[in-house]
């Protein structure tokens, strides 16, 4: 039987839930749970997605969402439905071009040095270098990426919080560049074992593909309204017709990333030809092959 709901780990299905106006609040409520203790969220305005490259050979960015909160933080939320090699670089990449947005121009203000310290009014030199400082303060920049995949270079575990900090002693060095990792995986958590607000998000999150009612145990006002937002019946028919395509686009995508974790838990070669046999028997391209098993076309064409 069709799940009621959209699957939030579909590209359209994520923004779905959370891209939307009416998806505001749903939104703060999520991300105050993933900063509670460190920042709390009154207000945010979504921004446009598309980080548009001046140089040619840069394709630029469309982030899933961009958003700034009303206290001048910006915050990227990006769904990633499948495994890619050098994620984590991409990820970087996101928050070091959104910090990099943030930069004012410098200023062009001409000032005044004496020609000896004691000659002039030296108060001007020093306001304009406390101006020339002031081009470099940022506002935080938050990173929060949910991931429905295991990403080999971080631990084995469903959260992963990283600062900028001293390698000795683990004190935080700058709080304006945050990164949240969230592998879905492994969040194992049953509803009965879930006591906060935050593990029954994430649990709703991770199930609710296959619901076709809100358990009765998830009785908070939020998930009433994820359950409006969610709903499938609630969509155009355009959205529909979208959300359908993009439900086999991620079907496609478990395939690939079914197939590669075995051949990762396996460890040999004949794993990775496996996983080309395999590709190649459910119609897949020799671009995506040579991208999801790692080897040449000419090796595929053995096959």
């Amino acid at each position: 039987m069709s799940s009621r709901f959209v699957n939030p780990f579909t590209d359209l299905g994520f923004k779905i839930i959370f891209g939307q106006p009416a998806s505001k609040d749903l939104l703060i409520i999520l991300l105050n749970e993933l900063l509670s203790g460190e920042h709390h969220i009154e207000d945010l305005t979504f921004l446009d997605k598309e980080d548009r490259s001046e140089n040619i050979h840069d394709k630029g960015i469309i982030y899933d969402l961009y958003c700034r909160t009303s206290t001048g933080e910006y915050i990227i939320v990006e769904m990633q439905n499948r495994w890619h090699s050098h994620f984590l670089d991409r990820t970087l990449y996101y928050v070091c071009r959104a910090v990099s947005r943030q930069m004012e121009n410098p200023s062009s203000k001409e000032v005044c040095v004496p020609d000896t310290p004691l000659e002039g009014d030296c108060g001007l030199l020093r306001e304009e270098e406390a101006s020339y400082g002031l081009r470099y303060r940022l506002p935080a920049v938050y990173g929060v990426f949910l991931m429905n995949f295991k990403e080999d270079g971080l631990e084995r575990k469903f959260r992963t919080d990283t600062v900028v900090s001293d390698r000795d002693s683990g004190r935080v060095v700058n709080r304006n560049f945050r990164q949240i990792y969230l592998q879905f995986p492994y969040f194992t958590k049953e509803l009965d074992e879930c006591s906060t607000l935050s593990d029954k998000l994430m649990y709703a999150l991770k199930n609710m593909n296959n619901w076709n009612r809100m358990p009765d145990a998830l009785k908070e006002q939020v998930f009433s309204h994820l359950d409006r937002l969610a709903a499938k019946a609630h969509l155009s028919e355009g959205d529909r017709i979208a959300y359908d395509k993009a439900v086999d686009r991620y079907n496609g995508r478990i395939v690939e990333n079914d197939i590669r974790e075995q051949a990762v838990a396996e460890g040999r070669l004949e794993g990775r030809l496996e996983i080309a046999r395999k590709l190649k028997e459910n119609g897949f391209s020799i671009a995506d092959i040579v991208r999801v098993a790692g080897l040449s076309a000419e090796e595929i064409d053995k096959l």
